[in-house]
This record gives structure tokens, C-alpha cells and sequence, in this order.
């Protein structure tokens, strides 16, 4: 199956065309290379597949027919993120709280200050 219908099979993305825009934007990597939308992915293989900050990595167990409830998605894949990333991604949320609701979008000075929190 290829790599950009399986992503958005097993809900990592909300369209197929998500999917394939980040293939092609280098954000999905197949045992550490860059892959196109087109690769086919095989069981057992893992998909690193980075947004934003945090990389997600899933190992394919099987493929589905089609996009498939989010009940089942564990029949098809495995998340093996590593806790580090988990936590990266936790810290992002709670600095996400911390801005008032309707102040607006992040600013430059936000994200410098993220960035630092993260390589400390």
C-alpha cells in the first residue's frame, strides 16, 4: 500500500492529500530516508512522520481496505513514538494554555521560547 493512503487509512492525517504534501515536503521518513507518497510500505515497517516539533513514529501491522474508524486504527498500527517526543509534545500544549483565548496566533518571541524549553 502505498505510503500516503496508508497514513491517511490509519488516520494520521485528515486527507489524502495532507498525507502526500508532507511526503513531499520530506516530513515522512521509512527506516531514516525520505520517502515519496508513492512508496509502498511494508508490515512491520516503521513510519516516522514529523509535524512540527514532534516526530510520530507508527509501525505497520497490516492494511486496511479503506479509511478506517478510530476504534481500529490499533488493528493496523502501532504507535512506537518515543517518550521523548511525547513529552515534547505535551510541553507544547501547556504553553499553548498559557496564551489568553483570543489573543491572536504565537508570536516569533513565542516560538524562540518554545524552542529553548525543548533543547534545555
Amino acid at each position: 500500500m502505498r505510503v500516503d493512503k496508508y497514513l491517511w487509512a490509519v488516520r494520521a492525517f485528515k486527507t489524502r492529500s495532507m498525507a502526500s504534501q508532507h511526503c513531499r515536503e520530506g516530513k515522512v521518513f521509512v527506516e531514516g530516508k525520505v520517502v515519496k507518497p508513492a512508496r509502498e510500505v511494508k508490515v512491520r515497517e516503521v513510519v516516522n512522520v514529523r509535524k512540527g516539533a514532534v516526530t510520530f513514529s507508527y509501525e505497520v501491522l497490516s492494511f486496511p481496505r479503506s479509511r478506517v474508524g478510530a476504534a481500529l486504527v490499533s488493528d493496523y498500527m502501532r504507535d512506537v513514538t518515543k517518550p521523548e517526543e511525547k513529552e515534547k509534545l505535551e510541553m507544547i500544549r501547556l504553553a499553548q494554555k498559557d496564551r489568553p483565548k483570543g489573543v491572536g496566533r504565537p508570536t516569533k518571541r513565542d516560538r524562540r521560547d518554545w524552542e529553548k524549553a525543548f533543547k534545555s
